[in-house]
C-alpha cells in the first residue's frame, strides 16, 4: 500500500477524556472548534494561515457579541479524525496519508478550503499529488479508495475522486495481461484452465478484486470497463458470475431461512446483475443464466427479470444439462419442481430458433446448425423427463406429454431417450390408466429404437403389449430385410390387413393381461412367439395379395405418435371370422 508523510514536527495532540483534544504547548489556546462531539482547543494563527473557511468562521465569531467564542463545524466530511489530520497539517506536525484515509482528508480539506490561493503547498495540492502519482497508479489502492468514496458522497463526487478511480481501474483491467506487474487476487479453481500469458497472468486476473465492491460501485466499474473497451464480453460475463457467487447465498446453496431484509437485499442485487448482462450471446454461460433464474424464483423477483432470463436461456438452451432444469417450484404449488418454467424455456428456444432461421434462411448451412441445436435440446428434454419422472411424485401424464410433444418433431438419431423417459414414468407412476399408457407410448417411434433398447422393451412388462408386438414386428422386418425401413401401411390403404393385425394385437393383449401373473417368463416368450407367427403370417399374406412391400402408417418418421395410432374399427369379414370361431 502506498503512503505519504506530511510535516516534520512531532505530534503533540493530546486527549482529555474522549471529547476533548488539545495541543500540548506553553502558549494558551485562543480558539475552540466543535466537531461533532469533540472539542478541539487550538490556536488561531496556524489555522488561519491555511484554511479560508476557518478564517471566515473566526471572523464571524469575533464580530458577534452574543457568540460564546466557539466555532462549530458539525458537518465536516470525515468528522473529528479527518479534522484532526487537517489541524496537525496546519501545525506542521507529521501526518500519514494512505488509501484508507486519503478520501476523508481530501474531502475535509475541501470543506476547510485549504487551497493554494491561501498558501503555497497547501493540503489540497499535496493530496492531489499523492492521489495522481501513487494511489491511482496502484491497482489495489485504487479499489480501496473507490470503496471509501461511498461514505463521503457527495463530497467525493464533487472533487471527482470516484470518477478518477473508475477510470484507473478500467484502464488497468483492459491492459494486456502480459504487462501486468502489480499484485492482484486470484484464488479461483476452474475446470478449464484460464488463458494464461507468458508471465503467468490470466486474462481474468482482475475479477476477484472487483467482486469485493458494493453492487452500485461494481456496476459503475463494469459500465466504465465496457465503455473503455479492450475486455472481451465473456470475461465481463465471468465477472458477473463470480460476483453473484460471492454475494448471493442462494446462487450456490438453496436457503429458505433468510429474513425479509436479507431477501430484499439479495433480490435487489440479483435484479441489478440481470440488468448488467451483456447483449452478446456468448458473454455468459447457460448454466449461469439458469442459476440466476433459480434464484429469481426463490427470491420472488419481478416478472420482467424472469422474462429476460428465460429469453436469454432460450437462445442457448442446447448448452444446458438436466440438473440445470431441475428448478424447485415455490411453496404451495402442485409439484415440487417447476415444470411450467421448463415449458417456457422450450417455447423461448423455439421462438429464437424460428427467428434465426427466418433471418438466415438465405445462407447455406444454417439449417444444419439449427438441426444440431434441436437435436441437442431433444436429448436434453428426454433426459429431463426421465429424471423428473423419477423424482416428481405429482407429475401427471398430461404434463409429461405436453412437455414431450414440444420437442416431438426435433431430429433424433434414435428414440432411446424417449423410451427411457416413458419407462421411468411408468415405473414411478404405476397407477395410471391404460389409455394414459397408450398416450405416453405414442410419443415413441418404435422404428428408431436401438437393438439394446428393443431387447429391453420386449421384456418390459410395464409397456402395453401392443407396443411390444410392434417392436417385435419391426425387429423381425429389420432382420429379414436389413436395407428396408420397417413401417406400417399408410392410413386409408390396405385397411383389412392393418385391421387384422390390430385385432391380433388386441386379442394378445387381453390374453396376456389375464395370464401375466400366472405364467413364467419362458412361457410368455413362447406365447409371444406363437402370436407373432400368426401376426407375421397374416401380414405377409396381406402383403402378397396386395403386392405391398412397405407397411407404413406414415412416411414422416418425425411424428412418433403416427406409428402407434391404431384404429378400433373392424371389417365385416373380421366380425364373421370372430363369430365363426
Amino acid at each position: 500500500m502506498k503512503f505519504m508523510k506530511l510535516g516534520s514536527k512531532p505530534d503533540s495532540f493530546q486527549s482529555d477524556e474522549d471529547c476533548i483534544r488539545y495541543v500540548a504547548t506553553e502558549l494558551a489556546t485562543d480558539v475552540v472548534v466543535n466537531v461533532g462531539d469533540v472539542k478541539f482547543y487550538l490556536h488561531k494563527f496556524p489555522l488561519l494561515s491555511k484554511s479560508a473557511r476557518l478564517q471566515k468562521l473566526i471572523a464571524t465569531t469575533t464580530t458577534d457579541e452574543q457568540s460564546d467564542d466557539e466555532i462549530r463545524i458539525p458537518d465536516i466530511p470525515g468528522g473529528p479524525p479527518a479534522f484532526e489530520i487537517c489541524a496537525k497539517f496546519c501545525y506542521g506536525m507529521t501526518v500519514t496519508l494512505n488509501a484508507y484515509n486519503v478520501v476523508a482528508v481530501r474531502c475535509a480539506a475541501e470543506y476547510l478550503e485549504m487551497y493554494e490561493s491561501i498558501e503555497s503547498g497547501n493540503l489540497v495540492y499535496k493530496i492531489e499529488v499523492f492521489l495522481n502519482s501513487s494511489v491511482l497508479r496502484s491497482w489495489k489502492d485504487s479499489i480501496i479508495v473507490l470503496q471509501t468514496t461511498r461514505s463521503f458522497y457527495p463530497w467525493s463526487e464533487d472533487v471527482k475522486i470516484d470518477v478518477r478511480c473508475l477510470e484507473s481501474i478500467a484502464l488497468k483491467a483492459a491492459i494486456d495481461p502480459a504487462r501486468v506487474d502489480w499484485s492482484y487476487t486470484y484464488n479461483r479453481r476452474k475446470l478449464i484452465p484460464p488463458e494464461i500469458n507468458n508471465n503467468g497472468v490470466p486474462r481474468d486476473w482482475w475479477i476477484e478484486d472487483l467482486a469485493e465492491l458494493s453492487i452500485d460501485l461494481f456496476k459503475r466499474v463494469i459500465s466504465t470497463i465496457r465503455r473503455k473497451g479492450g475486455v472481451l464480453p465473456e470475461v465481463i460475463g465471468e465477472a458477473l458470475e463470480v460476483y453473484a457467487a460471492k454475494r448471493i447465498p442462494c446462487f450456490m446453496i438453496q436457503n429458505d431461512d433468510n429474513d425479509d431484509e436479507d431477501v430484499m437485499e439479495e433480490r435487489s442485487l440479483l435484479e441489478t446483475l440481470v440488468s448488467m448482462l451483456t447483449s452478446e450471446k456468448q458473454s455468459v454461460s447457460c448454466g449461469f443464466l439458469i442459476k440466476l433464474l433459480k434464484c429469481s424464483v426463490s427470491l420472488e423477483c419481478g416478472e420482467e427479470e424472469r422474462k429476460e432470463l428465460s429469453r436469454r436461456i432460450g437462445e442457448k438452451l442446447e448448452e444446458a444439462n438436466v440438473a440445470d432444469l431441475l428448478i424447485r417450484a415455490p411453496e404451495g404449488g402442485e409439484t415440487v419442481y417447476d415444470i411450467d418454467i421448463v415449458e417456457t424455456l422450450i417455447d423461448e428456444f423455439l421462438t429464437q430458433t424460428q427467428r434465426r432461421d427466418e433471418l438466415d434462411c438465405s445462407d447455406e448451412g444454417n439449417g444444419f446448425v439449427s438441426d444440431s441445436s434441436k437435436g441437442n435440446v431433444a436429448k436434453l428434454i428426454d433426459g429431463y423427463l426421465a429424471e423428473i419422472s423419477r423424482i416428481e411424485p405429482n407429475l401427471s401424464p398430461l404434463k409429461f406429454i405436453t412437455v414431450a410433444e414440444k420437442v416431438s418433431n426435433f431430429p433424433r438419431s434414435s428414440h432411446d431417450g424417449v423410451y427411457r423417459a416413458i419407462d421411468m414414468f411408468l415405473k414411478q407412476h404405476p397407477g395410471i390408466t391404460k389409455s394414459e399408457k397408450k398416450s405416453l407410448c405414442r410419443l415413441m417411434d418404435c422404428r428408431k429404437l436401438s437393438p439394446e433398447a428393443c431387447a429391453h422393451a420386449v421384456q418390459n412388462e410395464r409397456l402395453p403389449l401392443r407396443v411390444v408386438v410392434q417392436i417385435l414386428f419391426f425387429e423381425q422386418v429389420r432382420a429379414t430385410c436389413p436395407t428396408t425401413k420397417p413401417s406400417l401401411p399408410p392410413s386409408g390403404s390396405h385397411g383389412s390387413s392393418r385391421t387384422t393385425t390390430e385385432e391380433e394385437c388386441d386379442s394378445v393383449t387381453a390374453t396376456e393381461e389375464t395370464t401375466r401373473d400366472k405364467t413364467s417368463s419362458s412361457e410368455k416368450s413362447k406365447a409371444k412367439g406363437v402370436v407373432m407367427s400368426r401376426i407375421f403370417s397374416k401380414l405377409w399374406t396381406g402383403k402378397d395379395k396386395d403386392g405391398v412391400g412397405d407397411v407404413s402408417s406414415s412416411d414422416t418418421s418425425e411424428s412418433p405418435g403416427s406409428v402407434t395410432t391404431v384404429g378400433d374399427k373392424s371389417t365385416p369379414s373380421t366380425r364373421r371370422r370372430r363369430s365363426s370361431s
